[in-house]
């Protein structure tokens, strides 16, 4: 069945699925994730990146249980479509009487029957690729519908805000560097944006100046399709775990030769905030879910691999962290990870140097159009009337330029990578990872009652299938909306 194509495109192993998804969550949260471990102190971030790491697993399982239903409510539409061809060729020589006479008999008939078929195991196979926008469709009513796109929409503005940020700022710290005749990045973190850069260019003139490069370059693709292909995604997954593997290492060794300069606190309440959303958007997955697990040859294990996947993350991003925080001192960590990297003291070889200081620059270039090409869409489909098409110019222009416009504009005002993180993660984040998939697998489980009947068993459901844990999950996203927004208003209270 390994070769097997079916809607979901070209099967692969569940082996290659638990890696895809492996890199996918592995992402830029990542790297920005040292420095708000430092700030939040060891303890408190070892803690709520376990326990964050369990809710987005428990809510992963939630979006399989959902994918699950869909396909089980599109294979029975079919059914009923094909039996309903079946009805009308045999019937078509029969007379009117005749047919009404037998179509009430054979409703009669067919009750108890369906009622058993429709709790055959095989209709809740995941074979039809049922994305998160369709799901939220069949299950949520008009004004759920819309909210769903509403959280997706806002969650992309947040991802091309940070990958526009993140390109600038990489080039900013590495270039200004070498203008300043310094070898690497400087040592602390605690840098002025007013400082020269290059002659009378300042630091943040030289931001804005790679910031505007960046757009030019790369702003082009949201006005036309692209589509990642498979030898794109293969070169910047081998260059994202090679510049991993060199950060772990380096850090390893240092702390080794007792040149670790870190003595990271044990908890600071006061960094809780950017840490809870840069780990919740350090663990985001489950709106690419379908298009992740749909194609994975066999599914029986499912829940298994996926647990397998969180835990071997939780780990990797224990080592990468708790490393990078006894290995530097929290005011030099960076916001971006890897430019504490780019300094001779660090590393002595200058290609390295350089291959980590710029290597957000070459993953984060690849994926900004494909993240700005996904939300263009996403716009469409929000203001898609049933029939309607768009005017040409709205289409090619209105909907591009919406697009882009704004994240520009946040990392032009701002290159603060840890709160762009942090509140991306804590609002959006949260509506995403936890909000709607809690809603869809509630909806969804009465819906399959509804259609199929009490005695109905979905084969993908969830372990946590008690009520319980859809008003925990529930519970705690409304927790991280509060305790996010009443941060931020006693810090500018403070202020």
């Amino acid at each position: 069945m390994a070769g097997e194509i079916t809607e979901a495109g070209e099967l692969y192993s569940p082996y290659v699925g638990l890696v895809y998804m492996f890199n996918l969550i592995v992402g830029t949260g990542a790297l920005t994730m040292p420095k708000a471990f430092a700030t939040a102190g060891w303890l408190v971030s070892l803690v709520l990146l376990v326990f964050l790491g369990f809710m987005s697993f428990v809510t992963t399982t939630f979006v399989v249980e959902a994918m699950g239903a869909a396909n089980a409510q599109l294979r029975w539409k079919r059914m009923e479509a094909r039996q309903d061809e079946e009805d009308d060729d045999s019937s078509s020589s029969a007379s009117d009487s005749d047919v009404l006479a037998q179509d009430s008999y054979e409703r009669a008939e067919k009750r108890p029957i369906l009622s058993v078929q429709r709790r055959g195991s095989n209709l809740f196979e995941i074979t039809d690729r049922v994305e998160m926008g369709q799901m939220a469709s069949m299950f949520f009513n008009k004004v759920g519908v819309n909210l769903f796109y509403f959280c997706i929409i806002v969650y992309l503005y947040g991802d091309l805000a940070i990958y526009a940020a993140a390109v600038p700022f990489s080039l900013m710290q590495v270039t200004c560097a070498l203008g300043n005749d310094s070898c690497g990045v400087e040592a602390d973190a605690k840098y002025n944006d007013t400082d020269p850069c290059w002659g009378p260019l300042r630091r943040m003139d030289a931001y804005r100046i790679y910031l505007a490069i960046f757009t030019l370059l790369l702003g082009p693709f949201t006005f036309f399709d692209v589509q990642k292909t498979k030898y794109l995604q293969i070169l910047t997954s081998l260059m994202r775990w090679i510049a991993f593997a060199i950060m772990i290492v380096l850090a390893l060794v240092r702390i080794a030769h007792g040149r670790g300069e870190g003595r990271p606190p044990l908890a600071d309440l006061s960094g809780i905030r950017n840490l809870l959303g840069v780990c919740v958007y350090s663990f985001m997955c489950q709106h690419s879910l379908p298009s992740l697990l749909t194609p994975v040859s066999s599914k029986r294990h499912l829940t298994r691999l996926v647990l397998l996947d969180y835990v071997l993350i939780l780990a990797f991003y224990g080592l990468l962290s708790f490393t990078a925080i006894f290995c530097f001192r929290g005011d030099s960590l960076l916001d971006m990870y890897t430019l504490n990297f780019a300094r001779c003291d660090v590393v002595g070889l200058a290609a390295v140097r350089f291959f980590l200081g710029l290597f957000p620059v070459f993953t984060i270039s690849t994926n900004f159009p494909i993240i700005a090409v996904t939300l263009r869409n996403n716009w469409k489909t929000l203001f898609h009337r049933e029939g309607g098409t768009y005017p040409w110019v709205v289409d090619r222009v209105v909907f591009p330029t919406i697009t882009l416009l704004p994240p520009v504009l946040v990392a032009f005002c701002t290159h603060d990578l840890e709160s762009l993180v942090g509140i991306t993660g804590a609002y959006a984040g949260t509506g995403i990872q936890y909000v709607i998939p809690a809603f869809l697998v509630y909806l969804c489980r009465k819906d399959t009652q509804l259609a199929f009947g009490y005695g109905t068993v979905n084969k993908h459901r969830s372990p946590f299938r008690h009520t319980f844990w859809v008003g925990f999950v529930l519970l705690w996203a409304f927790s991280c909306f509060f305790f996010v927004t009443a941060n931020i208003v006693l810090s500018e209270t403070k202020v």
